[in-house]
């Protein structure tokens, strides 16, 4: 019923194994050779990936001290700014003291005597008040 050829299963066989070897040779080795540099590849960009994160932190480290010092010299700023103007506005004040209390002065001066000129008025035209306070008593 079957009739096995020997020289054909042979030939098969034969085939089968150059097909496999010639296979083996341009396909396997190279596909395997393939994968393994794939995934050293991919460990050595994981291990540069940790060593950047490594970098990155201290990048993170170094930023943050970088901000820190400027929050301080900003706060250094503004504290010598405030005080600079704070004395400025001392300084004004102290003026404008000085200078009101010296108006003041004068005024008092001018007002002391003009009272005293007033007094002075007063008394020269006293006999006229006495003489026309007689007049009015008289007629009365």
């Amino acid at each position: 019923m079957l009739d096995i050829s020997p020289i054909l299963l042979l030939s098969s066989g034969i085939i089968f194994l150059l097909v496999l070897a010639r296979l083996n040779s341009c396909l396997f080795k190279p596909l395997l050779k393939h994968m393994d540099d794939r995934a050293e590849s991919i460990k050595k960009d994981l291990e540069n990936a940790k060593s950047n994160g490594a970098d990155v932190n201290g990048m993170l480290a170094e930023a943050n001290d970088v901000i820190a010092k400027a929050k301080k010299e900003a706060a250094a700023i503004r504290d010598k700014a405030y005080n600079e103007a704070k004395d400025i506005a001392d300084a004004k004040l102290i003026s404008a003291k000085s200078d009101l209390e010296t108006k003041y002065a004068e005024f008092t001066k001018e007002l002391q005597n003009e009272t005293a000129a007033l007094k002075d008025s007063l008394v020269a035209s006293m006999p006229q008040f006495n003489e026309s306070l007689k007049a009015k008593l008289r007629s009365i």
